[in-house]
């Protein structure tokens, strides 16, 4: 009876070790950086084709879980399209706190390595910057014609600010033996919730732009060696070995008594 509780108890350690758990992570491990760029254009009003506008950013982020983590993005855009021209080679800057959700580990759990293709969610808010030598600004539009601000010329430079809000989805795919480099591509929606100015602050679509950009991400090396989350093996070996050796000579000793 005592072999038998010991070879149970055997298979209820090998059971919990099949339970899979990340390795503990340090202070800096599981950070990463990226460049992104792309087009974006005004959500409504009119010919997305004709009014797209260029940008290019920068992303640091760090996930603390294979699902969970967070990134500080900001991206500068340099066209006027579909406004009138601001004379500055930068229109406008947005930066923005992004919550990241690995979609594919929650859902389908970590394997140890990221797969090479994952979808993400991120989601967050920001604070939208734009150039301008309007010396009026309403809502998504300059109040002034390009004629005006021609004569208006550099004396009435202004500048808006606007709290945002960016919501989009990552494809992504992770390249490499280590799987420290990805590349992705994300749509994304960008609302700028006070209009840039004193409306209140909503979710409207007519005060939001869409946005399509490819980006490319390095993972640091973590303290382990390792670029991304690794399994902890839970399991002290010297208990195991102590734990088999009686189930293995209670086997040996059954098969000798039915030989008999």
């Amino acid at each position: 009876m005592k072999k038998l509780f010991t070879m149970l108890a055997a298979a209820m350690m090998a059971t919990t070790m099949s339970a899979q758990t990340v390795t503990e992570s340090g202070t800096f491990d599981n950070f990463y950086i990226g460049i992104n760029g792309g087009v974006a254009t005004k959500t409504t009003g009119h010919s997305w084709m004709k009014g797209l506008n260029p940008n290019a950013g920068l992303r640091i982020g760090r996930y603390f879980t294979p699902v969970f983590g967070l990134a500080v993005e900001s991206n500068a855009y340099f066209a006027n399209k579909p406004w009138e021209s601001v004379g500055t080679t930068v229109r406008a800057l947005n930066t923005s706190l992004l919550g990241t959700v690995n979609l594919s580990n929650w859902f389908g759990g970590y394997k140890g390595e990221p797969r090479s293709f994952e979808v993400s969610a991120i989601y967050g808010l920001g604070w939208g910057h734009v150039f301008g030598q309007a010396s009026r600004y309403v809502g998504s539009d300059f109040n002034m014609t390009s004629a005006e601000n021609a004569t208006a010329g550099n004396q009435n430079i202004v500048k808006t600010n606007s709290l945002t809000s960016k919501a989009g989805i990552d494809f992504a795919f992770n390249l490499g033996e280590a799987k420290a480099w990805q590349i992705y591509i994300e749509p994304a929606v960008i609302w700028g919730l006070n209009g840039f100015g004193n409306d209140a602050v909503a979710y409207n679509v007519n005060k939001s732009f869409v946005q399509l950009n490819a980006g490319l991400v390095y993972k640091f090396k973590n303290s382990n060696g390792t670029h991304n989350f690794t399994i902890a093996q839970l399991r002290d070996q010297s208990e195991i070995d102590a734990l088999t050796l009686p189930s293995t000579t209670f086997a040996t000793s059954l098969q000798r008594s039915l030989r008999k």
